[in-house]
Protein backbone atom coordinates (compact mmCIF):
# COMPACT_ATOMS: atom_id res chain seq x y z
CA UNK A 1 0.00 0.00 0.00
CA UNK A 2 1.18 3.38 -1.16
CA UNK A 3 1.98 6.24 1.73
CA UNK A 4 -2.04 7.98 1.81
CA UNK A 5 -2.29 11.05 4.30
CA UNK A 6 -5.21 11.98 6.62
CA UNK A 7 -6.88 14.50 4.48
CA UNK A 8 -6.72 11.62 1.39
CA UNK A 9 -8.20 9.28 3.64
CA UNK A 10 -10.80 11.55 4.47
CA UNK A 11 -11.47 12.56 1.16
CA UNK A 12 -11.84 9.06 -0.12
CA UNK A 13 -13.87 8.01 2.82
CA UNK A 14 -16.39 10.94 2.00
CA UNK A 15 -16.61 9.92 -1.93
CA UNK A 16 -18.10 6.62 -0.95
CA UNK A 17 -20.49 8.26 1.12
CA UNK A 18 -21.44 10.86 -1.60
CA UNK A 19 -21.89 7.84 -4.25
CA UNK A 20 -24.00 6.22 -1.87
CA UNK A 21 -26.46 8.79 -1.12
CA UNK A 22 -26.64 9.92 -4.78
CA UNK A 23 -27.22 6.03 -5.98
CA UNK A 24 -29.89 5.74 -3.59
CA UNK A 25 -31.33 9.22 -3.88
CA UNK A 26 -31.58 8.69 -7.65
CA UNK A 27 -32.60 4.84 -7.43
CA UNK A 28 -29.31 4.02 -9.46
CA UNK A 29 -29.28 0.23 -8.54
CA UNK A 30 -25.92 -0.66 -11.12
CA UNK A 31 -24.24 2.47 -8.79
CA UNK A 32 -25.27 1.29 -5.61
CA UNK A 33 -24.59 -2.77 -6.50
CA UNK A 34 -20.68 -1.23 -7.20
CA UNK A 35 -20.72 -0.17 -2.95
CA UNK A 36 -21.31 -3.79 -2.12
CA UNK A 37 -19.19 -5.93 -4.27
CA UNK A 38 -16.40 -6.84 -1.51
CA UNK A 39 -14.99 -9.59 -3.19
CA UNK A 40 -14.54 -7.85 -6.90
CA UNK A 41 -11.09 -6.67 -5.32
CA UNK A 42 -12.54 -3.23 -6.94
CA UNK A 43 -9.51 -0.38 -6.30
CA UNK A 44 -11.84 2.05 -5.31
CA UNK A 45 -12.77 -0.48 -2.32
CA UNK A 46 -9.59 -1.45 -1.74
CA UNK A 47 -8.34 2.45 -1.88
CA UNK A 48 -11.46 3.06 0.53
CA UNK A 49 -10.48 0.18 3.24
CA UNK A 50 -7.17 1.81 3.01
CA UNK A 51 -8.53 4.76 3.87
CA UNK A 52 -10.50 3.24 6.76
CA UNK A 53 -7.59 1.70 8.40
CA UNK A 54 -5.84 5.51 8.49
CA UNK A 55 -8.91 7.47 9.48
CA UNK A 56 -10.86 6.22 12.37
CA UNK A 57 -13.17 8.79 12.69
CA UNK A 58 -15.64 7.54 10.21
CA UNK A 59 -18.16 6.66 12.18
CA UNK A 60 -18.85 10.17 13.55
CA UNK A 61 -18.26 11.65 9.93
CA UNK A 62 -21.20 9.18 9.12
CA UNK A 63 -23.82 9.36 12.03
CA UNK A 64 -23.11 13.74 12.00
CA UNK A 65 -24.58 13.82 8.28
CA UNK A 66 -27.51 14.76 6.87
CA UNK A 67 -27.19 12.48 3.31
CA UNK A 68 -26.33 8.97 4.92
CA UNK A 69 -26.41 9.38 8.36
CA UNK A 70 -29.91 7.21 8.24
CA UNK A 71 -27.88 4.45 6.40
CA UNK A 72 -25.58 4.12 9.18
CA UNK A 73 -26.36 0.55 10.34
CA UNK A 74 -25.61 -0.94 6.28
CA UNK A 75 -22.84 1.16 6.05
CA UNK A 76 -20.60 0.90 9.31
CA UNK A 77 -20.61 -2.79 9.14
CA UNK A 78 -19.74 -2.37 5.85
CA UNK A 79 -16.64 -0.65 6.76
CA UNK A 80 -15.46 -2.84 9.14
CA UNK A 81 -16.12 -5.50 6.69
CA UNK A 82 -13.74 -4.15 3.79
CA UNK A 83 -11.16 -3.32 6.84
CA UNK A 84 -10.89 -6.81 8.41
CA UNK A 85 -11.40 -7.63 4.68
CA UNK A 86 -8.28 -5.78 3.49
CA UNK A 87 -6.24 -7.46 6.71
CA UNK A 88 -7.30 -10.74 5.43
CA UNK A 89 -8.76 -11.16 8.49
CA UNK A 90 -12.16 -13.63 5.76
CA UNK A 91 -13.99 -14.36 9.69
CA UNK A 92 -14.66 -10.64 11.18
CA UNK A 93 -15.43 -9.97 7.08
CA UNK A 94 -17.96 -11.98 6.72
CA UNK A 95 -19.90 -11.55 10.25
CA UNK A 96 -19.83 -7.71 9.63
CA UNK A 97 -20.90 -7.77 5.80
CA UNK A 98 -23.90 -10.24 7.21
CA UNK A 99 -24.89 -7.46 9.54
CA UNK A 100 -24.79 -4.52 6.92
CA UNK A 101 -26.73 -7.61 4.79
CA UNK A 102 -29.82 -7.76 7.00
CA UNK A 103 -29.44 -3.86 7.33
CA UNK A 104 -29.93 -3.36 3.68
CA UNK A 105 -32.83 -6.08 3.17
CA UNK A 106 -34.83 -4.03 6.23
CA UNK A 107 -34.28 -0.91 3.62
CA UNK A 108 -35.21 -2.77 0.59
CA UNK A 109 -38.43 -3.77 1.94
CA UNK A 110 -39.55 -0.46 2.44
CA UNK A 111 -38.43 0.47 -1.08
CA UNK A 112 -41.89 -0.29 -3.55
CA UNK A 113 -39.76 -0.66 -6.72
CA UNK A 114 -37.47 -3.02 -7.22
CA UNK A 115 -34.72 -0.34 -8.25
CA UNK A 116 -32.14 -1.88 -5.91
CA UNK A 117 -32.24 -5.53 -7.08
CA UNK A 118 -28.88 -4.80 -8.67
CA UNK A 119 -27.52 -4.45 -5.23
CA UNK A 120 -29.39 -6.88 -3.87
CA UNK A 121 -27.93 -9.01 -6.40
CA UNK A 122 -24.10 -8.08 -5.60
CA UNK A 123 -24.94 -9.02 -1.70
CA UNK A 124 -26.48 -12.05 -2.30
CA UNK A 125 -23.50 -13.27 -4.35
CA UNK A 126 -20.75 -11.65 -1.91
CA UNK A 127 -22.48 -13.79 1.46
CA UNK A 128 -21.45 -16.68 0.08
CA UNK A 129 -18.09 -16.04 -1.25
CA UNK A 130 -17.18 -14.53 2.06
CA UNK A 131 -19.27 -17.13 3.84
CA UNK A 132 -17.05 -19.82 1.91
CA UNK A 133 -13.68 -17.66 2.58
CA UNK A 134 -14.85 -17.70 6.16
CA UNK A 135 -14.84 -21.09 6.59
CA UNK A 136 -11.79 -21.83 5.02
CA UNK A 137 -10.07 -20.08 7.25
CA UNK A 138 -12.17 -21.60 10.46
CA UNK A 139 -11.09 -24.98 8.75
CA UNK A 140 -7.27 -24.15 8.40
CA UNK A 141 -7.40 -22.92 12.57
CA UNK A 142 -9.33 -26.13 13.13
CA UNK A 143 -12.46 -24.68 13.71
CA UNK A 144 -16.17 -26.01 12.69
CA UNK A 145 -16.93 -24.40 9.32
CA UNK A 146 -20.36 -22.87 9.76
CA UNK A 147 -20.51 -19.54 7.87
CA UNK A 148 -21.68 -21.20 4.88
CA UNK A 149 -24.53 -22.79 6.59
CA UNK A 150 -25.98 -19.07 8.01
CA UNK A 151 -25.35 -17.44 4.72
CA UNK A 152 -27.86 -20.52 3.48
CA UNK A 153 -30.21 -18.80 6.29
CA UNK A 154 -29.76 -15.23 5.11
CA UNK A 155 -30.51 -15.74 1.40
CA UNK A 156 -33.71 -18.12 2.65
CA UNK A 157 -34.29 -14.86 4.47
CA UNK A 158 -34.22 -12.72 1.02
CA UNK A 159 -36.01 -15.26 -1.33
CA UNK A 160 -39.15 -14.65 1.72
CA UNK A 161 -38.88 -10.63 0.45
CA UNK A 162 -39.04 -11.24 -3.44
CA UNK A 163 -42.16 -14.08 -3.32
CA UNK A 164 -44.08 -11.40 -2.74
CA UNK A 165 -46.01 -10.29 -5.48
CA UNK A 166 -44.71 -6.84 -7.39
CA UNK A 167 -41.57 -6.36 -9.26
CA UNK A 168 -39.07 -7.26 -6.86
CA UNK A 169 -39.72 -11.20 -7.15
CA UNK A 170 -38.33 -11.67 -10.56
CA UNK A 171 -35.04 -12.01 -8.09
CA UNK A 172 -36.40 -15.07 -6.54
CA UNK A 173 -34.59 -17.53 -8.95
CA UNK A 174 -31.10 -15.21 -8.77
CA UNK A 175 -31.56 -15.89 -5.33
CA UNK A 176 -32.33 -19.46 -5.93
CA UNK A 177 -29.50 -20.60 -7.77
CA UNK A 178 -26.84 -19.37 -5.04
CA UNK A 179 -28.75 -21.45 -2.35
CA UNK A 180 -28.57 -24.20 -4.81
CA UNK A 181 -24.62 -23.17 -4.95
CA UNK A 182 -24.54 -23.50 -1.16
CA UNK A 183 -26.37 -26.65 -0.86
CA UNK A 184 -24.30 -28.34 -3.40
CA UNK A 185 -21.14 -27.18 -1.75
CA UNK A 186 -22.49 -28.52 1.59
CA UNK A 187 -23.73 -31.77 0.44
CA UNK A 188 -27.49 -31.12 1.70
CA UNK A 189 -29.33 -30.86 -2.07
CA UNK A 190 -32.43 -32.18 -0.21
CA UNK A 191 -32.77 -28.66 0.76
CA UNK A 192 -33.35 -27.26 -2.63
CA UNK A 193 -36.88 -28.98 -2.72
CA UNK A 194 -39.04 -26.70 -0.72
CA UNK A 195 -36.91 -23.68 -2.60
CA UNK A 196 -38.06 -25.78 -5.95
CA UNK A 197 -41.57 -26.22 -4.94
CA UNK A 198 -42.22 -22.62 -3.67
CA UNK A 199 -40.78 -21.54 -7.74
CA UNK A 200 -42.53 -24.67 -9.50
CA UNK A 201 -46.07 -24.96 -7.99
CA UNK A 202 -46.68 -21.33 -6.65
CA UNK A 203 -48.73 -19.57 -8.57
CA UNK A 204 -47.47 -16.39 -8.09
CA UNK A 205 -43.93 -16.82 -9.98
CA UNK A 206 -44.01 -17.13 -14.12
CA UNK A 207 -40.57 -19.06 -15.16
CA UNK A 208 -40.62 -17.02 -18.46
CA UNK A 209 -40.78 -14.11 -16.51
CA UNK A 210 -37.03 -14.34 -15.27
CA UNK A 211 -33.40 -13.20 -16.42
CA UNK A 212 -32.51 -16.33 -19.47
CA UNK A 213 -28.83 -16.28 -17.11
CA UNK A 214 -30.70 -16.52 -14.14
CA UNK A 215 -33.12 -19.85 -15.99
CA UNK A 216 -30.08 -21.43 -17.23
CA UNK A 217 -28.30 -21.66 -13.39
CA UNK A 218 -31.86 -22.57 -12.20
CA UNK A 219 -32.25 -25.78 -14.97
CA UNK A 220 -28.48 -26.49 -14.80
CA UNK A 221 -29.10 -27.24 -10.73
CA UNK A 222 -32.45 -29.11 -11.30
CA UNK A 223 -30.97 -31.31 -13.48
CA UNK A 224 -27.94 -32.05 -11.50
CA UNK A 225 -30.76 -33.24 -9.14
CA UNK A 226 -32.66 -35.34 -11.25
CA UNK A 227 -29.28 -37.46 -12.12
CA UNK A 228 -28.94 -37.87 -8.25
CA UNK A 229 -33.05 -39.09 -8.73
CA UNK A 230 -32.11 -41.11 -11.69
CA UNK A 231 -35.23 -39.48 -13.53
CA UNK A 232 -33.05 -39.28 -16.62
CA UNK A 233 -35.77 -38.48 -18.64
CA UNK A 234 -36.41 -35.23 -16.41
CA UNK A 235 -32.37 -34.45 -16.11
CA UNK A 236 -32.24 -34.74 -20.25
CA UNK A 237 -34.98 -31.94 -20.67
CA UNK A 238 -33.48 -29.82 -17.95
CA UNK A 239 -29.82 -29.85 -18.96
CA UNK A 240 -30.60 -29.69 -22.60
CA UNK A 241 -32.51 -26.13 -21.99
CA UNK A 242 -29.63 -25.06 -20.21
CA UNK A 243 -27.26 -26.03 -22.66
CA UNK A 244 -29.35 -24.59 -25.77
CA UNK A 245 -29.57 -21.20 -23.84
CA UNK A 246 -26.52 -20.64 -22.51
CA UNK A 247 -24.34 -18.21 -24.27
CA UNK A 248 -22.55 -19.63 -26.69
CA UNK A 249 -19.14 -17.84 -25.40
CA UNK A 250 -19.19 -19.04 -22.59
CA UNK A 251 -17.34 -22.18 -23.25
CA UNK A 252 -16.48 -23.10 -19.04
CA UNK A 253 -20.15 -23.02 -18.73
CA UNK A 254 -20.82 -25.05 -21.40
CA UNK A 255 -18.48 -27.76 -20.72
CA UNK A 256 -20.19 -27.89 -16.75
CA UNK A 257 -23.32 -28.55 -18.20
CA UNK A 258 -22.02 -31.15 -20.57
CA UNK A 259 -20.06 -32.57 -17.54
CA UNK A 260 -23.92 -33.86 -16.44
CA UNK A 261 -25.59 -34.29 -19.86
CA UNK A 262 -23.40 -36.46 -21.18
CA UNK A 263 -23.40 -39.18 -18.72
CA UNK A 264 -27.29 -38.83 -18.97
CA UNK A 265 -27.62 -38.92 -22.62
CA UNK A 266 -25.44 -41.75 -22.40
CA UNK A 267 -27.72 -43.38 -20.25
CA UNK A 268 -30.64 -43.33 -23.00
CA UNK A 269 -28.65 -44.59 -25.55
CA UNK A 270 -27.27 -41.40 -27.39
CA UNK A 271 -23.94 -40.73 -27.28
CA UNK A 272 -21.78 -38.06 -28.18
CA UNK A 273 -19.37 -37.13 -30.98
CA UNK A 274 -15.34 -37.23 -30.55
CA UNK A 275 -15.74 -33.67 -32.05
CA UNK A 276 -17.47 -32.51 -29.41
CA UNK A 277 -15.33 -34.31 -26.28
CA UNK A 278 -12.52 -32.48 -27.71
CA UNK A 279 -13.80 -29.41 -28.76
CA UNK A 280 -14.75 -29.33 -24.73
CA UNK A 281 -12.13 -31.08 -23.06
CA UNK A 282 -14.41 -33.71 -21.94
CA UNK A 283 -12.16 -36.71 -23.01
CA UNK A 284 -12.41 -38.53 -19.50
CA UNK A 285 -15.54 -39.52 -21.90
CA UNK A 286 -13.83 -40.93 -24.98
CA UNK A 287 -13.18 -44.96 -23.87
CA UNK A 288 -16.62 -44.86 -22.65
CA UNK A 289 -18.47 -43.87 -25.53
CA UNK A 290 -15.68 -46.47 -27.26
CA UNK A 291 -16.85 -49.01 -24.80
CA UNK A 292 -19.94 -48.14 -25.96
CA UNK A 293 -20.03 -48.61 -29.34
CA UNK A 294 -17.55 -51.85 -29.28
CA UNK A 295 -19.24 -53.69 -26.51
CA UNK A 296 -15.88 -53.63 -24.82
CA UNK A 297 -16.52 -54.23 -20.82
CA UNK A 298 -12.78 -54.26 -19.85
CA UNK A 299 -12.28 -50.64 -21.80
CA UNK A 300 -15.61 -49.72 -19.60
CA UNK A 301 -13.99 -50.51 -16.45
CA UNK A 302 -10.68 -49.42 -17.04
CA UNK A 303 -12.21 -45.76 -17.95
CA UNK A 304 -13.81 -45.58 -15.00
CA UNK A 305 -10.96 -46.46 -12.82
CA UNK A 306 -9.19 -44.05 -14.50
CA UNK A 307 -11.23 -41.20 -13.95
CA UNK A 308 -12.85 -42.45 -10.42
CA UNK A 309 -12.15 -39.30 -8.66
CA UNK A 310 -13.47 -37.30 -11.28
CA UNK A 311 -16.36 -39.17 -12.32
CA UNK A 312 -17.42 -39.19 -8.33
CA UNK A 313 -16.83 -35.46 -8.04
CA UNK A 314 -19.36 -34.75 -10.55
CA UNK A 315 -21.83 -37.17 -8.86
CA UNK A 316 -21.86 -39.39 -12.29
CA UNK A 317 -20.04 -42.32 -11.53
CA UNK A 318 -22.91 -44.48 -10.91
CA UNK A 319 -24.32 -43.47 -13.97
CA UNK A 320 -21.93 -44.14 -15.50
CA UNK A 321 -21.30 -47.53 -13.64
CA UNK A 322 -24.85 -48.44 -15.04
CA UNK A 323 -23.90 -48.60 -18.69
CA UNK A 324 -22.76 -52.03 -18.23
CA UNK A 325 -25.99 -53.61 -19.21
CA UNK A 326 -25.62 -51.49 -22.69
CA UNK A 327 -22.34 -52.83 -23.38
CA UNK A 328 -23.13 -56.27 -22.89
CA UNK A 329 -26.02 -55.54 -24.80
CA UNK A 330 -23.66 -54.08 -27.56
CA UNK A 331 -21.16 -57.31 -27.00
CA UNK A 332 -23.89 -59.90 -27.70
CA UNK A 333 -25.00 -57.91 -30.97
CA UNK A 334 -21.68 -58.10 -32.41
CA UNK A 335 -21.80 -61.80 -31.92
CA UNK A 336 -25.25 -62.11 -33.27
CA UNK A 337 -23.80 -60.00 -35.96
CA UNK A 338 -20.63 -62.34 -36.93
CA UNK A 339 -22.85 -65.49 -36.85
CA UNK A 340 -24.90 -64.08 -39.34
CA UNK A 341 -22.81 -63.50 -41.37
CA UNK A 342 -21.42 -67.21 -41.04
CA UNK A 343 -24.76 -68.94 -41.12
CA UNK A 344 -28.44 -66.51 -40.94
CA UNK A 345 -30.21 -69.47 -40.20
CA UNK A 346 -28.60 -70.12 -36.58
CA UNK A 347 -27.60 -66.12 -36.33
CA UNK A 348 -30.89 -65.91 -33.13
CA UNK A 349 -29.22 -68.76 -31.42
CA UNK A 350 -26.24 -67.60 -28.83
CA UNK A 351 -24.34 -70.13 -27.28
CA UNK A 352 -23.70 -68.81 -23.38
CA UNK A 353 -20.16 -70.41 -24.01
CA UNK A 354 -19.75 -68.01 -26.78
CA UNK A 355 -20.46 -65.15 -24.68
CA UNK A 356 -18.13 -66.46 -21.81
CA UNK A 357 -15.39 -67.24 -24.52
CA UNK A 358 -15.92 -63.17 -25.79
CA UNK A 359 -15.40 -61.95 -21.83
CA UNK A 360 -12.79 -64.17 -21.58
CA UNK A 361 -10.86 -62.63 -24.70
CA UNK A 362 -11.59 -59.15 -22.79
CA UNK A 363 -10.10 -60.77 -19.51
CA UNK A 364 -13.24 -60.93 -17.94
CA UNK A 365 -13.68 -64.42 -16.16
CA UNK A 366 -17.72 -65.27 -15.98
CA UNK A 367 -18.91 -68.78 -15.41
CA UNK A 368 -22.11 -69.93 -18.18
CA UNK A 369 -24.01 -69.23 -14.44
CA UNK A 370 -23.47 -65.85 -14.34
CA UNK A 371 -23.75 -65.06 -17.97
CA UNK A 372 -27.38 -66.31 -17.65
CA UNK A 373 -28.13 -64.12 -15.30
CA UNK A 374 -26.97 -61.05 -16.93
CA UNK A 375 -29.01 -62.37 -20.33
CA UNK A 376 -31.73 -62.71 -18.26
CA UNK A 377 -31.30 -59.41 -17.02
CA UNK A 378 -30.86 -58.09 -20.42
CA UNK A 379 -34.39 -59.62 -21.59
CA UNK A 380 -35.86 -58.44 -18.48
CA UNK A 381 -34.87 -54.46 -19.17
CA UNK A 382 -36.13 -55.19 -23.24
CA UNK A 383 -32.64 -54.75 -24.46
CA UNK A 384 -32.91 -57.63 -26.18
CA UNK A 385 -35.41 -59.89 -26.98
CA UNK A 386 -35.77 -63.73 -26.92
CA UNK A 387 -35.82 -66.61 -24.50
CA UNK A 388 -33.49 -69.06 -23.00
CA UNK A 389 -33.12 -72.79 -23.91
CA UNK A 390 -31.60 -74.05 -20.70
CA UNK A 391 -31.09 -77.12 -21.73
CA UNK A 392 -28.73 -76.43 -24.48
CA UNK A 393 -27.42 -73.21 -22.57
CA UNK A 394 -28.82 -70.85 -25.54
CA UNK A 395 -30.44 -67.38 -26.05
CA UNK A 396 -32.64 -67.96 -28.53
CA UNK A 397 -33.39 -63.84 -29.98
CA UNK A 398 -36.38 -62.99 -31.65
CA UNK A 399 -36.01 -62.66 -35.55
CA UNK A 400 -38.02 -59.29 -35.08
CA UNK A 401 -35.73 -56.39 -33.91
CA UNK A 402 -33.64 -58.69 -31.25
CA UNK A 403 -32.20 -55.61 -29.95
CA UNK A 404 -34.43 -53.03 -28.72
CA UNK A 405 -33.07 -49.05 -29.27
CA UNK A 406 -33.35 -46.77 -26.11
CA UNK A 407 -34.37 -43.92 -28.78
CA UNK A 408 -33.77 -41.66 -26.13
CA UNK A 409 -35.16 -43.71 -23.18
CA UNK A 410 -33.88 -44.93 -19.83
CA UNK A 411 -32.98 -48.78 -19.48
CA UNK A 412 -36.17 -49.86 -17.91
CA UNK A 413 -36.08 -50.29 -14.09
Amino acid sequence: MAYMSMGEAHRRITEYLNRFSDAVSSQDGASLKSLFAVSSDSHFLLSLADALNIFHDAPRLLKNSDNYGQYSDIILPLFRCLQSYRQSNLLEAYTAFEKAANAFIQEFRNWESAWAMEALYAIVYDIRVLAEKADRELASNGKSPEKLKGAGSFLMKVFGVLAGKGSKRVGALYVTCQLFKIYFKLGTVHLCRSVIRSIETARIFDFEEFPKRDKVTYMYYTGRLEVFNENFPAADHKLSYALEHCNSRSEANIRMILKHLIPVKLSIGILPTNMLLEKYSLLEYSDIVQALRRGDLRLLRRALQDHENRFLRSGVYLVLEKLELQVYQRLVKKIYIIQKQKDPSKAHQVKLDVIVKALKWLEIDMDVEEVECIMAILIYKNLMKGYFAHKSKVVVLSKQDPFPKLNGKPVNS
